[in-house]
């Protein structure tokens, strides 16, 4: 029976960036492993996958100390588990994991890149970020970007050898759960839920954003361009995430505007994001910096019109005036008119949402993403052990 093991740096990566892909791969057969720092909903996450979960202390911050702990017990768990493949996600555990993996001779290291932080980062610590990336990408033998953008990227920056990088079908890491995202699939006492945490008037124009309320995600560029339109009296804008103020933290102002504002509902995370999708009239998704965004594909099977910044990620999804509408990152007078746009012209969004939505279900079905990515783990141990 092959052995695989999963590792992200903080399990919420597992339950909610990897959903079902671990008892996926064990239906087929497999004996799979998650690790990840310690949380106290460890349990329910090896309950819904069916697999186990082993702790390791990874920190999401730069801790010498901690990190060479991490990676001497990653070292051990490998030689004791002898793993087929050990498939690693997000930067810290990716770093450790694919140097532990080689260090302990693991024939097949996959991480999977979903983003850089380095793209938002400047001077001195984009330098180090830059130089753990290479390290983490010269001690894989295989390095999957999940889209072609930030393959591409790769490539320009000299960051990665071509022969190692794969791209998972169309790209996303997980694809969308069809059956989840669904208008059909809502339950009546969460939109009841979550109506009562929006409370919108009659006539309001809802706007969501999901995803942590820190800088890189475009928070404080969203807001300002919020507050400058001319819709503001007619409109709610939804942040549908926690604040994070230990990493890229918001400005205070920023933060004393959205707890204040009546025209801005900060919720805190919800496992419901559909219910909030069908509530709403418009995604907003200001991210300075993505991989592949799986809130976009979401949004595109809740048939929920999006705007988005023109980053790596973002624009592999989203064609101008086809699909969604997009705007300068950062830029936040063209953000307003986009918003601004999407009030008045709303058989126009409802069109691109259509296009959007029929892209999502023929190309990024969460079934077949998983399938295509055992596929590969096929390939890659047939090719690691061929037979003789």
């Amino acid at each position: 029976m092959p052995k695989l093991i999963r590792i992200t740096t903080v399990p919420i990566s597992l339950k909610i960036l990897l959903a079902g892909q671990m008892k996926f791969m064990k239906e087929k057969g497999w004996e799979v492993l998650m690790v990840s720092a310690d949380s106290r909903d460890i349990h329910l996450l090896s309950k819904a996958e069916g697999v186990p979960h082993h702790v390791i202390p990874f920190t999401r911050k730069i801790t010498p100390f901690n990190d060479l702990k991490c990676l001497y017990m990653l070292y051990r768990l490998f030689k004791n588990e002898k793993p087929d493949i050990v498939h690693t996600h997000t930067p810290k555990a990716g770093l450790l994991g694919m140097i532990a993996a080689k260090l302990a001779g693991v024939k097949v290291r996959i991480h999977t890149l979903a983003g850089l932080p380095m793209m938002s980062a400047a001077g001195g610590k984009k330098s180090v970020l830059q130089f753990t990336e290479k390290l983490t990408y010269d001690s894989a033998t295989d390095v999957w970007p999940n889209s072609f953008g930030l393959k591409n990227y790769l490539l320009e920056n000299d960051l990665c050898s071509r022969e190692k990088l794969h791209v998972i079908g169309k790209g996303s890491t997980n694809g969308v759960d069809l059956e989840k995202f669904s208008r059909a699939a809502l339950k009546e006492n969460h939109l009841v839920a979550a109506t009562m945490r929006i409370l919108p008037g009659e006539d309001d124009f809802v706007m969501l954003s999901v995803g942590r309320l820190v800088k890189d995600k475009g928070i404080e560029e969203l807001v300002t361009a919020f507050l400058a339109s001319k819709i503001v009296a007619k409109t709610k804008l939804v942040l549908l995430g926690d604040f994070e103020q230990d990493l890229n933290p918001l400005d205070p102002e920023t933060i004393q505007t959205i707890t204040d504002h009546p025209r801005i509902v900060q919720i805190a995370w919800s496992d419901h994001v559909a219910h909030y999708m069908a509530l709403a009239d418009v995604l907003v998704h200001a991210s300075h910096r993505e991989g592949f965004p799986n809130v976009l594909l979401e949004a595109g099977a809740m048939d929920l019109p999006v705007i988005c910044s023109d980053i790596i990620g973002n624009t592999d999804l989203i064609t101008q005036q086809k699909t969604g509408l997009i705007f300068p990152v950062k830029n936040v007078e063209i953000l307003k008119e986009a918003m601004e746009f999407a009030f008045v012209k709303r058989d126009k969004m409802a069109q691109l949402a259509s296009n959007l939505h029929q892209q999502v279900v023929n190309d990024f079905d969460r079934k077949a993403v998983q399938d295509e990515i055992f596929k590969q783990y096929q390939r890659l141990m047939a090719q690691a052990s061929p037979e003789e």
